[in-house]
């Protein structure tokens, strides 16, 4: 009989989806809803059309913040609407530094 030899291969991670987009709510417990605008030429008349989307997407430590710019990336459903999770952020807003900023100068002045 021949021996057969079994050898090991490094997974192969799936190919999943990545999107980039504009985070436009955090009102909800670990879920982020970013909106993605996609620009696509008209079929007939080739102009090009904007169109927005929006996708829910799961953010396990609450850290993305309205207004900031951000990759998602495709999973397993995880709810009815949620099927990608927060993979970065890439740019922080200017208004959601202002925003933390802000608490803390109004504690000072009351002191």
């Amino acid at each position: 009989m021949a021996e057969t030899t079994v050898t090991t291969t490094p997974e192969v991670k799936a190919h999943r989806a990545e999107k980039v987009g504009l985070v436009v709510s955090t009102k909800m417990e670990k879920t982020i809803v970013v909106e993605i605008e996609m620009r696509k030429a008209h079929p007939k008349y080739k102009r090009v059309m904007k169109s927005n989307k929006k996708f829910y997407a799961h953010d396990e430590q609450n850290s993305a913040r309205v207004g900031d710019m951000v990759r998602i990336r495709e999973t397993r459903p995880l709810s009815k609407l949620k099927r990608w999770s927060l993979e970065e952020i890439i740019r922080r807003s200017s208004l959601s530094a202002l925003a933390e900023e802000k608490p803390v100068a109004a504690e000072s002045a009351t002191k």
